[in-house]
Order: C-alpha cells, then structure tokens, then sequence
C-alpha cells in the first residue's frame, strides 16, 4: 500500500467518527429537546427510573462488598485453621501465658464450642477461659503453659475443682503443655475433670476433637520407655 492510499484511508476513517459524533451529538439534542418539550408529562417517569436505577447500582454495590468481605473472612479462617494444625508442640513451648490462653480458645472455637473467652489474670478466680461445649454445656479451663520438665501438681487441679463450684458450671478441662503428677491425673478423674496432658494436646493441636479427648482422659501419658525417653529429653 502506498503513502498515498494509507492518507487516503486514515481521513476515510476520520471523516466515518466525526459522522458519528455528529449523529451521537444529534440525537442527543434531539432526546434533550423533547424532555424540555414533554417534561410535564414524562419527568414522574425520569424520577422512577433513576430512583431505581440508584437502587439497583446500590444494590448490586453492597452485593459486591459483601461478598469481598465474606471471601475475606473465609480465606482467613481457612489461613488460621492451616496454622492451627501446623503448630508444633515446640512453637507452644516458645508461647507466652497469654497466647497459650488464646491457642486455647482457638482450638475451642475450631471445634464447635460457643462464648469461649478468655478471662485469666490476676484475680481469675481459677479460670483462664469460660464458654461452652458444643453439646451446650458450660465449661471452664485451667490453662498451664509449663515447661515441659515440669509436672502438674494435684494442689491444681483442686483449684480447678474450686473454679467450677464457683462459676456453677458443667464441666473443667485442665490443659497443659507437661504432664500430671499421679496424685493429681487420679484426682482429675474421679472428680470428672478432663485433664489434657502434652499428648493429648498434641492429639488436639492436630485435629482430634475435645469430644474425643474426654474418652481417653486419665490416659496416655506414655509407657515406661517413653517416660524414659522423656526424662532424657527434657531432665
């Protein structure tokens, strides 16, 4: 194609848009003229057009962020609950009282349990979280992030005992990152105490439910070759 016919061609299209516009212009005047002619009888119409054309727009808008904000929300659950599980018990061992309190009420929460809140401090009464199991009844946890050298003395699941008679609730869940003494496992089993030992959170931290962990409570603290291995790692 020569310089000549690509000119040629480039002012054809030219003169086609400046047609356009003026047939756009046009007709918009046109339109404009007959409201400013007719506007007596056809502004009601304009007004309920763009009434509910406003409120589709509105509509369709809180639609939109409404399902930005639930996808939002669902993808950081879905980013807490893969956390949750990849915790190692080493991670726990590294965490303050505080957040060993709030890993709690997590893992509670994952579960189904409802009201979960954390309520420790200095004047806790023996309560570290308050809520309820998924089945509706009430519960209280004790909740000791020790070293994992440590164990669980029986004087602390009294105070347990002690936290339930004063909040009038259905059940106490003592959690810890160590084990218990023997004194204090048989304490919290024949008073109906779940006592959620490092194993068993392990079990928990893991995806087994605190349902399931009450069918094994007063077990699973190891045979005598893991309390020997044990002893090597950690004394």
């Amino acid at each position: 194609m020569t310089g000549a016919q690509k000119r040629r061609g480039s002012d054809a299209r030219k003169r086609r848009l400046r047609q356009y516009k003026s047939v756009g212009i046009g007709g918009g005047l046109i339109v404009l003229l007959l409201v400013v002619v007719f506007w007596s009888a056809v502004w009601l119409y304009l007004v309920v057009a763009l009434v509910l054309g406003g409120g589709g727009v509105g509509g369709w808008w809180l639609w939109r962020k409404d399902r930005v904000i639930r996808r939002g929300d669902r993808r950081w659950r879905e980013v807490e609950a893969i956390k949750a599980g990849h915790r190692t018990l080493a991670e726990v061992d590294a965490m303050t009282g505080t957040e060993f309190e709030d890993f709690v009420v997590g893992l509670c929460r994952r579960d189904g349990c409802t009201d979960v809140r954390r309520v420790g401090g200095s004047h806790d009464n023996g309560a570290d979280v308050l809520g309820c199991l998924p089945d509706g009844r009430s519960m209280v946890i004790q909740c000791k992030r020790y070293t994992p050298k440590s164990k669980i003395p029986s004087r602390e699941v009294r105070d347990l005992l002690g936290a339930k008679v004063h909040f009038e609730v259905d059940v106490a869940i003592f959690v810890s990152t160590t084990y218990f003494s023997g004194p204090a496992e048989s304490f919290a089993t024949k008073n109906g105490i779940l006592a959620v030992h490092r194993d068993h959170l392990g079990l928990w931290n893991n995806g087994a439910s605190l349902a399931a962990l009450s069918a094994v409570n007063g077990s699973g603290q190891g045979d005598r070759q893991h309390r020997a291995r044990w002893k090597e790692t950690y004394e």
